[in-house]
């Protein structure tokens, strides 16, 4: 008998049974099945995710594993002799204690789904380690998906004592050259993680500092950081560039488009240096900092000259490629503006589709963003056809796939070597949702004083977000009705908040139906185009603007 969970997780199951002395109960795990809907545990790769049970025979026996765990929606069960009766077969979900502190809800079921499919996929993950996947026999703690995925973890749970503690495991696994590896713990995989899996060292440090605030974290960390900033010198040429050799996964499972390695390599080179100056700026270290940004504007120098021509061509012509160009600050100017023509180009090229793996699917929708087409974002995140987030779910995803194309209609289940069902890297969207539709952002770290800038679109028509910070929880609704946008927030004690206010008739803004100048705790400061920028004090709002801005697909 084969019984279906209804929601993929890691766990495991626990039988409670009256069975003759000597019967033998045996439970094989899946997350998938195959087309005649037997299990399907070809992507399990050399783990059996068997386990077996032998009955004494003397009334009823629980029993459950106690030094496992499997990554599975289905378990197939033998030797019972009928099927299993309610209590008898009972699955258990187990995760590390990372409580929610975040939600966000929209009109758009799917949204909702997809959000479900991120936090559990979290849940399954982290699991004393943040691993890449719980099924086949890897379970490993890679860095290049921790980095991508942090910022969207610390939105859904309080994963502060967890990554402090995988910080550890990290620079115990670090090089005596300075070289981060790609697991941490470093059991199997090799000890040089290359472009953007080895700057988790930087990476997540700064990101854990961004959302809580926490010094002592960073202070720890900063040596570890100094000695891969250092190493990134040390390994690179007279003008920065790449080596002749050197490790890189690449764009991990892009869709039909090779993004350079050495464009990987120079521009999250780039990136690292620019957080080790925020870094060394937190931390009361003046001349580190100027020594940081003196080499991250040689590596933006050394980028532009290198990889990007005159007609905003990066090389390799990928999304990836464009995205990283402008979400890590590589191009300015008129060279910027042709970039994001050229990144905006080949996104309606795709049909609103990506073409980015690992590396690129996270920065894609924050470059957008950059370049003020969240229009484009939303189209993308919203796609319901392959490769998009939402395609996973009309084929019954409970969790995130690590492919685009772990199952498809036209081919059915991608190589079995390389297949999980249950891997959050692509689950990074989730930042932006926050972010983006829930317009939460900390202004300074650990929620000193909040970035609030929601911006809607994508034809939905409401939107709530919440997130249970250091600092008390913040929120943030809002709710189009016609030409009207109500606007709720809520400020925790202690915090102040910018607010952008997506209005084209700055005039029309109310706070509890009183003009802004009556409005006890409101101070305005710009009036844009399309925003009206305020201050607000702690406490509880409730705007209304005529005119709204939405970011609707084009």
């Amino acid at each position: 008998f084969v019984c279906d969970l209804g929601q993929n997780i890691a766990g495991f199951a626990r039988l409670a049974v009256r069975g003759r002395a000597g019967q033998e109960l045996t439970l094989r795990f899946a997350e998938r099945l195959n087309p005649d809907r037997t299990i399907y545990t070809t992507n399990l790769r050399g783990a059996r995710a068997t386990d077996t049970y032998v009955c004494k025979g003397n009334g009823l026996e629980t029993w459950q594993p106690r030094f496992t765990f499997h990554g599975f929606q289905y378990v197939e069960i033998t030797g019972l002799g009928h099927a299993p009766a309610p209590g008898e077969l009972v699955a258990l979900a187990v995760t590390s204690d990372t409580p929610y502190v975040g939600t966000l809800e929209t009109s758009e079921p799917a949204l909702a789904r997809l959000m479900e499919n991120i936090r559990w996929t979290q849940r399954m993950n982290f699991i004393d380690v943040p691993t890449d996947c719980p099924q086949r026999d890897e379970r490993l703690g890679w860095t290049g998906d921790a980095q991508v995925y942090a910022r969207t973890a610390a939105w859904n749970a309080d994963v502060h004592a967890f990554f402090t503690k995988w910080l550890v495991d990290l620079a115990d696994a670090q090089r005596a050259d300075g070289q981060f590896p790609m697991v941490a713990p470093l059991k199997v995989a090799g000890d040089d993680g290359g472009p953007a899996w080895a700057d988790a060292g930087v990476i997540v440090p700064w990101e854990m500092y961004r959302i809580y605030g926490d010094r002592r974290l960073l202070e720890r960390a900063y040596p570890s950081m100094q000695r891969f900033l250092d190493f990134c010198v040390a390994r690179s040429g007279a003008d920065l560039l790449p080596p002749a050799e050197f490790h890189c996964f690449g764009d991990w499972v892009s869709v039909g488009a090779a993004t350079p390695k050495e464009v990987i390599y120079s521009a999250y080179f780039a990136l690292c240096a620019r957080l080790m100056e925020e870094s060394a700026l937190a931390l009361g270290r003046p001349d580190d900092a100027r020594r940081h940004a003196g080499l991250f504007e040689r590596l933006k120098s050394a980028f532009d000259k290198a990889y990007v021509q005159d007609d905003g061509r990066v090389q390799g012509d990928t999304q990836c490629a464009y995205a990283m160009a402008l979400s890590f600050g590589l191009v300015e100017g008129e060279r910027r503006a042709r970039v994001a023509e050229r990144l905006v180009a080949d996104v309606e090229a795709h049909g609103g589709h990506f073409t980015t793996g690992f590396v690129g699917t996270k920065d894609l929708l924050l470059a957008l963003n950059a370049i003020g087409r969240e229009d484009l974002a939303y189209r993308l995140l919203l796609n319901r056809t392959y490769p998009s987030w939402l395609f996973s779910l009309e084929h019954g995803a409970t969790s995130i796939w690590e492919r685009w194309d772990g199952w498809t209609p036209e081919k059915g289940f991608q190589d079995p070597g390389m297949n999980s069902f249950a891997h959050y890297a692509f689950g990074a969207v989730g930042q932006w949702m926050f972010e983006t539709i829930g317009g939460l952002a900390p202004a300074e770290p650990g929620f000193r004083r909040l970035q609030l800038a929601p911006k809607p679109g994508g034809g939905l028509t409401h939107a709530r977000a919440s997130h249970d910070s250091i600092r008390g929880r913040i929120e943030l609704a809002w709710r189009r009705a016609g030409e009207t946008l109500e606007l709720d927030v809520l400020v925790p004690p202690g915090v102040s908040a910018s607010l952008a206010i997506p209005t084209r008739a700055p005039a029309s803004v109310r706070e509890g139906g009183r003009p802004l100048s009556e409005a006890p705790g409101v101070t305005v400061r710009t009036t844009g185009a399309e925003t009206l920028d305020v201050e607000l004090l702690s406490g509880r709002y409730a705007f209304t603007c005529a005119a709204p801005v939405y970011a609707d697909p084009r």
